[in-house]
């Protein structure tokens, strides 16, 4: 009972390379239990608090690389999937920056997941999200579970206000 060390993360105060995280570790007595997933859905919410973009810190260990690919393709796949079930066909419309807006997650890092995810097409010289349902249902059985769910409402944090974008 009580409270018990799973696992931590460090946060640069002022990124230059927009990093949201990084370190990542979970002990491995608490491994596959989605405290990993946890952590990384934590920093992003800690990223929406900042209103930025960001991405860990380069370069990702295997395991991490492996957790942050689960933990982006699952986001953007539940993402995609309430998108494509909007009534409206122009509500269904979506770009890479919206969904780097939705989510915290830089362009370049959704860009490298649909393309992985083999979502991302290319024809006629532009290129389009295919959100074909059961594509998304395909992949979205392969990705893994949420993992512990963070509650944003919850969190008490103010960012580190060296920027001049919070003086505005």
């Amino acid at each position: 009972q009580g409270f018990h060390v799973v696992g931590y993360f460090s946060k640069e105060k002022e990124s230059v390379n927009n990093y949201n995280l990084a370190c990542i570790l979970t002990l491995p007595q608490h491994q596959r239990k989605g405290y990993g997933k946890f952590i990384i859905n934590f920093s992003y919410a800690l990223s929406k608090i900042e209103k930025k973009h960001g991405s860990p810190e380069k370069p990702l260990s295997d395991l991490g690389r492996v957790s942050y690919e689960s933990f982006w393709a699952r986001s953007l796949l539940l993402k995609l999937r309430e998108i494509s079930n909007k009534p409206n066909a122009e509500d269904r419309m979506v770009s890479i920056g919206e969904l780097a807006d939705i989510t915290s997650f830089t362009q370049a890092d959704i860009k490298a997941t649909l393309d992985r995810l083999q979502i991302l097409q290319y024809s006629q010289g532009q290129f389009y999200i295919n959100a074909n349902p059961k594509i998304i249902d395909y992949h979205l059985q392969r990705c893994g579970g949420e993992g512990v769910p963070v509650d944003p409402s919850k969190i008490h944090w103010t960012p580190h206000l060296t920027s001049d974008r919070w003086l505005r």
